[in-house]
């Protein structure tokens, strides 16, 4: 599996994060507090040939993240071998989230790409902000669907 650079959101400063430190392992600078909603997002595209369009398209939205209210940062992920691709996001609460997945970009992806593969995801509450453990747990989720077992994929940092 690789794994972009973490993308900071509009709201990661207004949980506390004033450090330029960085997380060596989590690529995430600081750590926000507070209660926050994380949504894993894992897509199965049906064709080899779908997976690079759905990546350009997820980086073009990616550009967006910066200034989408209540986003507190992401990660995008691909896993060739297995077709499949999707996110890490964290948010400061649900309807921030849902806002992004009424966008007009997202509803345009997942138009375009939604019958030609499936889609499982999950939504977590955190009570603070610990980037390693987000990405524990959404690897470790991301890892019991057997297809990514199958390939013997296992998570790589890009960049």
């Amino acid at each position: 599996m690789l794994t972009s650079r973490w993308c900071q959101g509009s709201a990661e400063d207004r949980l506390g994060n004033r450090s330029a430190a960085h997380d060596a392992d989590s690529g995430m600078p600081g750590r926000p507090s507070g209660p926050l909603i994380v949504s894993v997002t894992d897509f199965t595209s049906d064709a080899h040939r779908d997976l690079p369009g759905i990546v350009r398209r997820g980086l073009a939205l990616r550009r967006h993240w910066p200034r989408l209210g209540g986003a507190v940062g992401m990660w995008l992920w691909v896993a060739p071998l297995t077709r499949r691709c999707g996110s890490i996001s964290v948010w400061t609460e649900r309807r921030a989230m849902a806002e992004f997945i009424r966008l007009p970009e997202h509803v345009a992806i997942m138009d375009e790409y939604r019958e030609r593969g499936t889609i499982r995801s999950v939504l977590w509450e955190y009570e603070s902000y610990d980037a390693a453990q987000i990405r524990r747990d959404a690897e470790a989720w991301l890892r019991s669907d057997d297809r990514c077992r199958a390939a013997g994929e296992a998570p790589r940092q890009l960049g």
